[in-house]
C-alpha cells in the first residue's frame, strides 16, 4: 500500500475530542497524519484491527496515545477517536460504528464512555425517602421504531430510553452523532414528532437510497462531517472560536453552498444559524467553479462597512490572498457611489445620513411655517415611495402605490407632499449634500441602463449570427459586460429596494446568479422589500436554517419572547416563521436586574463584571439605547479602572477593553458575555414610538416591530450568558421573561 493515494480524514466528533488533549499530542496527532498517508504499514504506526471488528483498527500516535480509525478501502481511512493506550483495549465490545440510515453518513459511539458520563451513579436523581417512586423517563412517549424513523442512532436507543433527568440528556448529547443529539433535543423541548421529522430530519436526510454497508459510500456524503487537508486539520486543531467554522459544515450548509441554482437563491434562518458562514463558502464554492483568471467576477456585498471588513477577514482565513484576488467585497452603499462617481466624475456631493436628512427635513418645514407635517413621515415618503419606485413627476406619485406605508394620504395631501419633496432636494442641491438613499437610486438607474444596453448589444450579436459590432464599447473603451457573474449578499434583509434594482442589473440573469442570506426578525432599519416586484425571483430556491451554534437554548427561549407574536415577511411577500429553530447548547438562565435609576445600573454592571474575574474584557459588552448612555456607561467603568472600547459605524474603536455601543451596532457580532442595559419603557421602545399609536396605527406597528428585532439581536449575540437591566419601568418587551423568571437582588 503506497502513502502516496492514500485519503486520511477526521471525524467532526473526533476533533472535539482531540482538543482536550494536551498541547504536545496535539502536536503529535499532526505528525502523525503526515506519517500515515505517506505509509499507514510503516512500523512505527503500529497499525493493527481491533479484535471484534472488521473495519476498526488502532495506530500509534506517541508512546501514549492511540488513533482509532475506520477503514474505508484500502487507501481511506477515517480518524474517529484519540484515546490513551490504556483505555483503547478494555471495552472493545462496547465501540460501535455504522451508517446513518436517513443521513447515509457514518456515526461512531463510544458507548462505554456514554454510560460512565451519562448513566453513572453520579448522574442519576438522587433518591428521597420520602419519595421512592421511580423517576419519570424523558422519552417513554416515543417508540423504538418512532426514534430510529428520526435518525437516532439505534446503538444509542437503550440509553435514550432510560434518560431521567436534563443533566443526562445535555451528557448524552456530548457523545451522541449529530442528529441524534438534535433530535433528542427538540422532542424535549416539546416539538411534535411530525415537526421534528419535517424541521429537523427531512433537511438532512440523503437524497437517495442509503445503503448502510457502504462506508466509503458514507464518507463521501455530506453528513459524514470530516476534513482531509493538512490546512484543514491544523484549523481543527486549534480550536479557535472560528477555526471549526472554516472546515466543519453541518450537512444542511454544505447542501446550500454547493447546490446549483437555476436562479436567485435565498437562505434564512435566525441568529447563530451561520447564515454567513454559509455565504462565505459559497463564495469559496463559486470561486473554484471559475475558469483561471485575474479579474474579481464574484461579488460578496452586506449593508454596512463594518459588516464589510468583517467579511474580508472571514474570506482570508477561508481561503486565503488566492480566494481573495477573485472576489470583490464592498458594502452595498460604497458600491452605488462607486457606480454613480464613474458614471458622474463630477458629482461631488457630500453625503449625509438618515438623521441629518432628518433634521434638514424639519428646518425645512421651520422655515416654511408648516407644522401639520411630521419630518420623519415625509422622509419615509420620499425615501421609500418616490426615491424607492424612481418616480420623477407629480403625475406618477399620483399614481404610485404606498402599500405598507399605513396612512392614506388624500389627492390634496398628495400634491402637497410632491411640493414639499421638490423643495427638499432643492435645499439638499443648494447646500451641495446628498443621501445615500439619493445615492443608491441613481446607482440603480444607472445600472439598470447599462444592462438595458447589454441587452440590446446582445441582440444585435444574435441577430448577426453571433458576430460583435466593433463599435458597441463601453465608456472606458472596453467590451460591455456584466459587471459580476455571481452576487453573494449577506444580511440582505436590510438592503434598500434601489440596492437590489442596483444589484439584479450588475449581474446576467443566470444560474447562480445571486444568492442572498439574511432573516427579518433581524431587521433593524425600515427598508421592507417584495423580490419579485425588483426582478429577484426566489420562489422555489428559499431555504432556511435553524440550528443556532451560538446562543444557549436558555437564552434563545428568552430571545424568542422578545419578539412575541408578531409576524415577519420573508422578503417576497410571504410569511417568515422561526419554527424549528433551536439549539443544542445548553447553559444559565438569562439574570434580569431592577435597579432604581441610570447611575445605579451602571453602578451594578460594574459589580457584576468584576464579579467575573478572569473573562477577557474584550469578550464582555454592553449593549444600550442612546449613544448618550454609551458614552456614560464608558465612563463609569473607567472609574473603576476597567478599559471600555465604543462600538463605533466602522466596529470597535480599540483593540481590548469591554465593548460598549447602541443595539444598532451588535449586529454580527457575538460575545461570551453579553449585558443589555437601560432596557427601560420609554427608551425600549422609545417614547415617540407609542405616541403614533392612535395618529398612525400602521407606522407605529413597523417601528415596534424594528424596535423588538433590535432587542432581539441584541440579545443573540451572547454565546455563554444574559444579564438584562433596567430602570424605573421595565420594557414592555421584557413582561414575559421577568413573569417567568423574577430579577435578581439589586
Amino acid at each position: 500500500m503506497t502513502g502516496k493515494n492514500v485519503t486520511l480524514r477526521l471525524l467532526d466528533k473526533a476533533d472535539r475530542e482531540i482538543l482536550k488533549l494536551p498541547r504536545p499530542v496535539k502536536g503529535a496527532i499532526y505528525d502523525f497524519q503526515h506519517k500515515f498517508k505517506t505509509n499507514p504499514e510503516s512500523a512505527g504506526l503500529r497499525l493493527k484491527r481491533l479484535q471484534g471488528h472488521d473495519k476498526l483498527y488502532s495506530a500509534r500516535v506517541n508512546d501514549e496515545y492511540r488513533a482509532l480509525l475506520l477503514r474505508l478501502s484500502d487507501d481511506n481511512w477515517l480518524i474517529v477517536s484519540v484515546k490513551h493506550r490504556k483505555d483503547v483495549y478494555a471495552h472493545l465490545d462496547r465501540l460501535t460504528y455504522s451508517v446513518n440510515h436517513v443521513t447515509g453518513g457514518i456515526e461512531y459511539v463510544d458507548l462505554q464512555a456514554v454510560q460512565e458520563e451519562v448513566l453513572s451513579p453520579a448522574s442519576a436523581p438522587a433518591a428521597t425517602p420520602a419519595e421512592p417512586a421511580l423517576p419519570k423517563l424523558l422519552f417513554a412517549n416515543w417508540s423504538e421504531q418512532q426514534l430510529t424513523d428520526l435518525g437516532v442512532a439505534p446503538s444509542l436507543i437503550p440509553v435514550v430510553a432510560a434518560l431521567t433527568t436534563e443533566d443526562q440528556l445535555l451528557g448524552l448529547v456530548e457523545y451522541a452523532p449529530q442528529l441524534t443529539g438534535e433530535v433528542l433535543l427538540a422532542l424535549y423541548d416539546g416539538k411534535e414528532y411530525d415537526d421534528v421529522l419535517e424541521q429537523v430530519t427531512a433537511p438532512v436526510a440523503a437524497p437517495e437510497p442509503v445503503d448502510t454497508d457502504d462506508f466509503r459510500a458514507a464518507a463521501e456524503r455530506p453528513a459524514t462531517i470530516v476534513t482531509t487537508t493538512d490546512e484543514a486539520l491544523r484549523e481543527a486543531l486549534e480550536g479557535e472560536d472560528f477555526g471549526r467554522w472554516k472546515v466543519f459544515l453541518h450537512p444542511t450548509q454544505a447542501k446550500l453552498v454547493t447546490r446549483d441554482y437555476s436562479g436567485p437563491a435565498r437562505v434564512g434562518g435566525g441568529p447563530g444559524t451561520g447564515k454567513t458562514i454559509v455565504a462565505l463558502h459559497r463564495v469559496k464554492y463559486l470561486v473554484e467553479q471559475l475558469p483561471a483568471g485575474r479579474n474579481k467576477p464574484v461579488l460578496l456585498t452586506t449593508y454596512n462597512k463594518n459588516l464589510a471588513a468583517d467579511l474580508r477577514s472571514r474570506l482570508l482565513a477561508l481561503g486565503g490572498e488566492a480566494l481573495l484576488s477573485r472576489v470583490e467585497i464592498s458594502h452595498v452603499d460604497q458600491l452605488a457611489l462607486r457606480a454613480v462617481r464613474e458614471a458622474e466624475p463630477g458629482n461631488r456631493k457630500r453625503i449625509v445620513d438618515e438623521a441629518q436628512a432628518v433634521r434638514e427635513w424639519r428646518s425645512l418645514l421651520d422655515e416654511l411655517g408648516e407644522g401639520g407635517w411630521d419630518a420623519e413621515f415625509l422622509h419615509d415618503e420620499w425615501t421609500q415611495v418616490i426615491l424607492g419606485q424612481a418616480i420623477t413627476s407629480r403625475s406618477e406619485y399620483f399614481r404610485a402605490r404606498r402599500a405598507g406605508r399605513g396612512r392614506t394620504v388624500s389627492r390634496v395631501e398628495r400634491a402637497e407632499i410632491w411640493q414639499l419633496t421638490e423643495r427638499f432636494a432643492q435645499r439638499l442641491d443648494r447646500l451641495g449634500i446628498q443621501t445615500w438613499d439619493q445615492v443608491a437610486e441613481r446607482a440603480a438607474q444607472l445600472e439598470v441602463e447599462r444592462a438595458r444596453r447589454i441587452q440590446a448589444i446582445d441582440r444585435r450579436r444574435e441577430e448577426a449570427g453571433g458576430l460583435d459590432n466593433v463599435h458597441v464599447a463601453d465608456g472606458s473603451g472596453g467590451w460591455l459586460r456584466y459587471r459580476y457573474r455571481h452576487i453573494v449578499v449577506d444580511e440582505a434583509q436590510d438592503l434598500r429596494p434601489a440596492h437590489w434594482k442596483m444589484l439584479r442589473a450588475m449581474t446576467a440573469p443566470e444560474r447562480n446568479d445571486l444568492f442572498l442570506v439574511g432573516d427579518t426578525h433581524q431587521r433593524i432599519y425600515k427598508n421592507q422589500v417584495t423580490l419579485g416586484s425588483l426582478g429577484i425571483n426566489i420562489r422555489g430556491r428559499s431555504a432556511k436554517l435553524s440550528l443556532s451554534y451560538r446562543t444557549t437554548r436558555q437564552i434563545l427561549r428568552s430571545a424568542l419572547n422578545v419578539l412575541g407574536e408578531e409576524s415577519y415577511d420573508d422578503l417576497d411577500g410571504g410569511a417568515e416563521t422561526l419554527a424549528g429553530y433551536r439549539s443544542v447548547l445548553s447553559g444559565a438562565v438569562p439574570d434580569l436586574h431592577r435597579l432604581n435609576d441610570w447611575t445605579e445600573e451602571r453602578e451594578a454592571i460594574v459589580a457584576l463584571i468584576e464579579s467575573w474575574g478572569q473573562v477577557p474584557h474584550e469578550q464582555i459588552a454592553i449593549a444600550v439605547p442612546t449613544n448618550q448612555m454609551a458614552s456614560e456607561a464608558a465612563y463609569t467603568l473607567a472609574q473603576h479602572g476597567i478599559r471600555a472600547v465604543e462600538i463605533g459605524p466602522d466596529g470597535p474603536r480599540g483593540d481590548s477593553g469591554v465593548h460598549i455601543g447602541t443595539m444598532f451596532r451588535f449586529k454580527g457580532l457575538e460575545y461570551q458575555r453579553m449585558i443589555l442595559a437601560g432596557v427601560t419603557d420609554g427608551l425600549v421602545p422609545r417614547d415617540g414610538v407609542r405616541q403614533r399609536r392612535t395618529t398612525d396605527p400602521a407606522r407605529y406597528r413597523r417601528e415596534m416591530q424594528r424596535a423588538r428585532s433590535l432587542l432581539f439581536v441584541a440579545a443573540t449575540r451572547a454565546r455563554d450568558s444574559l444579564d438584562v437591566f433596567w430602570h424605573g419601568e421595565p420594557s414592555p418587551f421584557l413582561r414575559d421573561l421577568i413573569e417567568v423568571r423574577p430579577p435578581v437582588a439589586a
